[in-house]
C-alpha cells in the first residue's frame, strides 16, 4: 500500500482481504506469537553478545544450564498444564500455556546459541593457525576471499597507500623459516575465518570465491571476533583460482554500472554504483564527508532498503500484469535474489536480503505485526548461524532501523495521515521512525547526535528509490546495449545529484552534529532525556509549548547562532583550516579571493575550510612538499574555483605524490612554478616572501619523509594598513625540520607576531629556531587522534617556556588570525 486507508480497521466490507492494517489491533505487541519471537531473539542475542568474550568452556557450562533450565520449564509445563478434573476451560489454564510456552522458548534458545557460541569459540582459538599466530609466525597461505576487500582509510601519511581488510578462509598454511625466508615443515590444511590486513597491488579487484598465495605474519585476532588470526600482507597477492560463476556474473554486471554512470558528471557518476549496489570505489572523499555529517552514509550501504524498493517494484508490476498473490510472492522473491547476485551476495547482502524481506513484506501488506515475529525469526536465526553478528554495528543497525520501521512508522503514519496526504505522511513516518530507532546505537558508537539526519534522510528519500531501480535496471542492461544502460542511467544521475546537493547543504548547517556523550553514560543520559519527553507530551496542552521551545531552538542555532558567533570573523588575514593530520591555511586577498597553503590530505576538508571562508579565487597556491598530508586535498581546492598558479617546492622526490601533482596541474593548465629564496608578492595588504628553500640546498635529514618535510617551501606573511603602516608578520614554516631550521637560523630568522609550528609540532625541533622568532602565537596544524604522537609535549612545553600562546586545529578547530585595533588576534573557531 502506498499509504493509510482510512477506511482500514473500520470494520467495513471496504478492507482489502487478507490485509491487516497497522491500526486495528493494538500495538504490535499485543500479538502473542511476537511476544513468543521477541524475547528468545533478545536473549539469544545477549548471550551471544557476552559469551563472545569468554572462553569456549564457559560458552558449554552456560549452554548446559541452559538446557537444566528448558528441561525444567518443560516438565513443570507438562505437570501443571493439566487442570485437576479434566478442565481446560479455566482462566488459569489459558493463561499457563502461552506463559510457558515463552519461557520454554527462551531458554530453549539461550541453550543453541550458547552451544553454536561454544563450539565457534573452540574452532578459532585452538588449532595450528592460532597457535601459529600466538608466536607471530611468518607463513605461506592459501586463502579464500570471503567478501569484497574493503579500502583502510588513510589519515595522513607521506604519500598515498593502498591498503585493505579482507575477510577470507585459511584453507592452508606452511610456517616459513631461516634466513632465505624457504617454507618449511608440512603444510597443514583446515577451514578457518582470518581477517588479511594487506597493501599492495591487486587486491582491489580481488572477487569473493577467489582463491589466493600470500606470505604474511600471522597475529592474534581481538577476542569476540570469532576470528582465528589476523594476517598481515604486504605485496600483491598469487591468484590460484577464478572467481565462481555468481561472482563472475555480479562482478560483469556492476561493472556495466560503472561504465554506463561514466556519462554522468564526477559527483553522480561515483555515487549511483553506491546507491544501488554499494559499490564506492569512485565516491568523492568530500561527498562521503557530507555524507557522515547529514546521516546519509547508509545510502551507500547495500540495506534492506535496497531490496525493498526492487520487490516493492516486482509486486507493482506483478499487479498491474494481475498475477494472483503466490505469483506476485515469487516474483518479488526472485527481484530481490536477483538484486543480491549483483551487490555480490556476500555475508552482508546476505543479511540485508533477510532483513529487506522482512521490511518489504510487513510494510507492502500492512502486518506490521506479522512482521515484527518475522524480524525477531529471522535475528534469531541469523545469530545461530552467525553469532558473530552479535557484536556487529551494522547488524545491530539493520535491526534496529527494520524494529523502528516495523513498529513506530504504522502509528505515526496514522497519526500524521488525519491532517496530511497518506504519501507525505508515509514519507515522513518511514525516515523518522528509523532514525529514531538507530539514535541510541549512534550514540553509543560515536558520541553524538545527527541533529539534520530526519529532515535531510526525508528530503533525499523521495530520489533514493528510483536511482536504485533506474540503476539496477541499467546494470541488468549494460551487458545487452551499452546506449540503453546510458539512458537509463541519465535520469538516475539528476536523482543522484539531488541527494549529493541535499547532503552538502545540511552538512553545511550550523550544529549539523551536536557533541553528545558516548558509551554507556551517553545512553543512559538519552533515555533519561527520551523519558522527560514523553511524560512532557503526554499532556496535550504541553505539546504546543514544547513545539515553541524547539522551534525558538531551531531559529537560535540556524540564526542567532551565525549573527552572533559568525565565520570567518570580519577582518580576517589568515586561518589555519581543520584539515586533519596536515596543513591547510588561507591568506585573505580581498572579497572572495585567498591565497592557499597546502591542502591537507582529503579534498573535503580542503574545499569545506574554503567554502566556509566564501573562496570562489586563489590567485596563488602554495604546495610546500609533497607528502599526502599537504598536498592530497589539491582537488578539493581546485574544485569550483580559479586558480593563478602554484608554487612548488624545488626538492621534489621522484616518488610520492609530486607526478600526481603535477599531472593534476597539467590536466587543468595550471602553470607550476619553482621560486627561489627572495621570491615576493603583495596582493592589497598582504606581502608574501619566499624565506627557503634553496634550489641547490644539500638533502638532509634523518627518519622517513625528513628529506622532503626539510625541502619545505618557508614563507614570511607581513600584513599592512592603508598607510602602508605594518600591522603584524607571520612565519609559516611547513615541515621544516631540526637541519632546515639551523640553515634558516645562520640565514637569519626574522620576528614574527605569530608562528605555524612545523611540522605539526613533532619533536625535531630546533629550540634556537623556536625563540628567534619571538612570536606570541603559535599555530599548530595537527590532527585529533593521530597515530605520530604530534604535537610532542616537549616541544608545546618550549612553545609555552617561550611565551608563545599555542592553538590547536584538533581542539578548536579552525583558527583565524584577524586585525584589531591595528594589532594582530587570534579566533579559534571552536569544535
Amino acid at each position: 500500500m502506498s499509504g493509510p486507508d482510512r477506511r482500514l480497521g473500520s470494520g467495513t466490507a471496504t478492507e482489502p482481504p487478507g490485509e491487516i492494517s497497522p491500526a486495528k489491533g493494538g500495538t504490535p505487541w499485543a500479538a502473542g506469537h511476537s511476544l513468543r519471537l521477541v524475547c528468545p531473539a533478545i536473549v539469544s542475542w545477549l548471550v551471544a553478545l557476552v559469551l563472545l568474550g569468554c572462553t569456549a568452556t564457559a560458552g558449554a557450562v552456560v549452554a548446559v544450564g541452559f538446557a537444566s533450565a528448558a528441561l525444567l520449564v518443560w516438565a513443570l509445563t507438562r505437570s501443571g498444564g493439566r487442570p485437576r478434573g479434566g478442565s481446560t476451560a479455566s482462566g488459569a489454564g489459558r493463561s499457563r500455556g502461552p506463559v510457558a510456552g515463552t519461557a520454554l522458548a527462551v531458554v530453549a534458545c539461550g541453550a543453541a546459541t550458547a552451544a553454536v557460541v561454544a563450539v565457534k569459540v573452540h574452532t578459532v582459538s585452538t588449532g595450528p593457525v592460532a597457535e601459529l599466530a600466538a608466536r607471530h609466525a611468518t607463513v605461506v597461505a592459501e586463502v579464500e576471499i570471503g567478501d569484497d576487500p574493503r579500502t583502510r582509510p588513510q589519515r595522513g601519511g607521506l604519500t598515498r597507500r593502498d591498503s585493505f581488510v579482507v575477510e577470507a578462509r585459511m584453507l592452508s598454511v606452511q610456517i616459513v623459516e631461516g634466513d632465505r625466508g624457504q617454507p618449511a615443515g608440512d603444510r597443514v590444511r583446515g577451514d578457518v575465518p582470518v581477517v588479511v590486513l594487506a597493501s599492495g597491488d591487486g587486491w582491489g579487484t580481488l572477487l569473493p570465491s577467489q582463491r589466493v598465495r600470500v606470505r604474511g605474519r600471522l597475529g592474534t585476532a581481538d577476542r569476540g571476533d570469532l576470528t582465528a588470526a589476523v594476517l598481515v600482507v604486504r605485496g600483491p597477492p598469487e591468484v590460484l583460482s577464478a572467481p565462481s560463476a555468481v561472482q563472475r556474473a555480479a562482478g560483469a554486471l556492476r561493472a556495466g554500472l560503472r561504465e554506463a554512470s561514466d556519462v554522468l558528471p564526477q559527483g553522480p557518476r561515483g555515487l549511483l554504483p553506491g546507491l544501488v549496489v554499494g559499490d564506492v570505489s569512485r565516491l568523492d572523499e568530500e561527498i562521503k564527508e557530507n555524507f557522515a555529517a547529514a546521516g546519509l552514509t547508509h545510502l551507500t550501504a547495500v540495506s534492506g532498503a535496497n531490496l525493498a524498493f526492487i520487490a516493492g517494484a516486482a509486486l507493482a508490476i506483478a499487479r498491474l500484469m494481475g498475477l494472483p498473490l503466490p505469483a506476485r510472492a515469487i516474483l518479488a522473491a526472485l527481484a530481490m535474489v536477483g538484486f543480491a547476485i549483483v551487490a555480490r551476495p556476500s555475508p552482508s547482502v546476505v543479511r540485508a536480503l533477510a532483513m529487506g524481506i522482512v521490511a518489504a513484506l510487513a510494510l507492502g501488506t500492512g502486518r506490521s505485526r506479522d512482521g515484527l515475529a518475522a524480524l525477531c525469526a529471522t535475528v534469531l536465526g541469523l545469530i545461530l548461524f552467525n553469532p558473530g553478528l552479535a557484536r556487529q554495528y551494522g547488524f545491530a543497525l539493520s535491526v534496529f532501523a527494520t524494529g523502528g520501521i516495523l513498529v513506530l512508522a504504522p502509528r505515526w503514519r496514522n497519526r500524521m495521515a488525519a491532517r496530511m496526504p497518506g504519501w507525505l505522511a508515509e514519507a515522513i513516518a518511514v525516515p523518522a521512525a528509523a532514525q529514531v530507532a538507530v539514535t541510541p546505537l549512534l550514540v553509543l558508537m560515536s558520541g553524538q547526535l545527527d541533529v539534520v539526519a530526519i529532515p535531510a534522510n526525508l528530503l533525499a528519500g523521495p530520489a533514493v528509490a528510483p536511482a536504485t531501480l533506474l540503476g539496477f535496471g541499467a546494470a541488468i542492461v549494460a551487458p545487452v546495449s551499452m546506449a540503453a544502460a546510458q539512458l537509463l542511467v541519465r535520469p538516475a544521475g539528476l536523482a543522484a545529484a539531488w541527494i549529493i546537493a541535499v547532503a552538502e547543504r545540511a552538512a553545511a548547517l550550523p550544529a549539523a552534529t551536536v557533541g553528545w556523550p558516548g558509551g554507556v553514560p551517553g545512553l543512559a543520559l538519552l533515555g533519561v532525556t527520551a523519558a522527560l519527553g514523553w511524560l512532557i507530551l503526554r499532556r496535550r496542552f504541553r505539546r504546543y509549548l514544547v513545539a515553541g521551545v524547539l522551534a525558538a531552538a531551531l531559529v537560535a542555532v540556524l540564526v542567532v547562532g551565525p549573527a552572533t558567533s559568525p565565520w570567518p570573523p570580519p577582518g580576517w588575514l589568515l586561518v589555519a583550516c581543520d584539515v586533519g593530520q596536515g596543513d591547510g591555511l588561507a591568506l585573505s586577498t580581498g572579497p572572495g579571493s585567498a591565497v592557499v597553503i597546502d591542502s591537507g590530505p582529503k579534498p573535503g576538508s580542503a574545499n569545506r575550510c574554503l567554502r566556509d571562508l566564501g573562496v570562489t579565487r586563489v590567485p596563488l597556491l602554495f604546495l610546500s612538499h609533497a607528502h599526502l598530508d599537504h598536498v592530497g586535498g589539491l582537488t578539493g581546492v581546485l574544485r569550483g574555483r580559479s586558480v593563478g598558479a602554484v608554487v612548488v617546492s624545488p626538492g621534489r622526490l621522484p616518488e610520492g605524490e609530486s607526478a600526481r601533482v603535477s599531472a593534476e596541474l597539467r590536466a587543468r593548465r595550471i602553470p607550476e612554478w619553482v621560486v627561489p629564496p627572495g621570491g615576493r608578492w603583495r596582493f592589497g595588504a598582504t606581502e608574501l616572501t619566499v624565506l627557503a628553500p634553496e634550489p641547490e640546498a644539500p638533502q638532509e635529514g634523518s627518519g622517513e619523509g625528513a628529506i622532503a618535510n626539510n625541502a619545505s617551501v618557508v614563507l614570511l606573511v607581513r600584513w599592512y594598513d592603508a598607510r602602508g603602516s605594518p600591522i603584524g608578520s607571520a612565519l609559516l614554516a611547513g615541515d621544516v625540520e631540526t637541519e632546515a631550521q639551523a640553515r634558516l637560523l645562520r640565514q637569519g630568522v626574522p620576528p614574527v607576531d605569530v608562528l605555524k609550528v612545523p611540522h605539526h609540532g613533532s619533536l625535531r625541533q630546533d629550540p634556537d629556531f623556536l625563540a628567534a622568532t619571538r612570536a606570541g602565537a603559535a599555530l599548530v596544524s595537527v590532527g585529533a587522534g593521530n597515530d605520530y604522537g604530534h604535537p610532542a609535549p616537549l616541544t608545546m612545553a618550549r612553545l609555552h617556556l617561550l611565551g608563545m600562546r599555542t592553538y590547536r586545529t584538533d581542539l578548536s578547530g579552525d583558527v583565524a588570525v584577524i586585525e584589531r585595533a591595528g594589532r594582530l588576534a587570534v579566533v579559534p573557531r571552536g569544535r
